[in-house]
């Protein structure tokens, strides 16, 4: 398929291919919990606050760092029991547009994606009785929570709506590759540009990984060699759930790294290498994951528009969390 200008396809074709990833200009919060910048504040100082943790040595940051692209660079993050996790932490990057939380889906909204790793023995192993007595043991919290939740104070879940509110206004800033669709051809490298034409084309990658986030927010097989049933847990009785996972966005990979729901791939290298394999042969096997042979210069700008949504880094301030 040919779809940039310099492999001959029109200037209106490349312009409609660039509109389907586009930025959107608002984030969505829901109407039961909108926006505002204090709730937002809160979320943040309890997103960073061990003090929701069993041990009170682990907070929702330990595994979403802002550092490596709201992830950690290890395959199993470390939870309360010390050992590595089974998969790895998702991004909470542009969560807000995601509709289904967790490598398996099992989390309809952030709401309850935020009491998962909070709860789990394995991951923070909190208690909310005891996470509640914390908070309202601690001033500056109780007046934050009253203020906010007015005739509620410290609850399970105000609290969990400050963490949600705050998890939805994590979003990736503007990368070289927006830049681009916004009509700037000098922002990204010409090698990039063929590699968008790959992706979108030949490559495949857009059969999963759409829209300004790149993700389709589906479950697919890829083939990877695992004993994790993944989606099948939900929807036993689909015969394509099995070993399926949830397809990951592609914002700021130059951050994420290692990359797979385990954290199997040490690169982008090895990642786009195993794809060109299309993966063991199962009857659970996406129909999308095919053997593909990309010559090297093609492998080379492939990565090129990958490392292209990655935004210039950006520091994220530390909350001052109260005594």
């Amino acid at each position: 398929m040919v779809l940039y200008a310099g492999d001959g396809a029109t200037s209106a074709e490349l312009d409609d291919l660039k509109a389907r990833y586009k930025r959107p200009t608002a984030i969505p919060f829901p109407e039961a919990a909108p926006y505002s910048p204090q709730l937002a504040t809160l979320g943040k100082m309890l997103f960073f606050d061990p003090r929701l943790s069993g041990k009170q040595n682990l907070s929702c940051a330990s595994c979403h760092n802002p550092s490596f692209g709201f992830e950690v660079p290890v395959a199993g993050a470390i939870g309360a029991t010390n050992t590595p996790l089974g998969r790895k932490a998702p991004t909470v990057l542009n969560a807000a547009w995601i509709p289904t939380l967790f490598w398996d889906g099992r989390a309809p909204d952030l709401e309850t994606q935020a009491m998962g790793p909070i709860t789990a023995d394995a991951e923070m192993d909190g208690k909310f009785p005891e996470i509640i007595a914390r908070l309202k043991g601690t001033p500056e919290y109780a007046a934050w929570f009253a203020k906010l939740f007015p005739g509620k104070g410290v609850t399970q879940e105000a609290i969990l709506t400050a963490i949600a509110t705050y998890e939805r206004t994590v979003v990736s800033g503007w990368a070289p590759f927006d830049r681009w669709v916004d009509g700037d051809e000098a922002a990204m490298a010409p090698a990039a540009q063929r590699g968008f034409a790959l992706f979108n084309g030949k490559a495949g990658c857009a059969g999963c990984h759409t829209g300004w986030n790149f993700t389709d927010n589906q479950f697919h097989d890829l083939g990877l060699p695992t004993k994790d049933i993944g989606r099948a847990a939900f929807e036993p009785d689909a015969p394509l759930a099995r070993h399926a996972f949830k397809t990951p966005g592609l914002r700021n990979l130059t951050y994420r790294a290692p990359f797979g729901h385990a954290g199997q791939f040490a690169n982008l290298e090895s990642i786009v290498d195993f794809y060109e394999t299309g993966g063991i042969v199962r009857p659970s096997k996406s129909p999308l994951m095919k053997p593909l042979r990309l010559a090297p210069e093609e492998r080379a700008d492939l990565i090129a528009v990958l490392r292209s949504l990655t935004a210039e880094q950006t520091r994220t301030a530390l909350p001052n969390l109260p005594n």
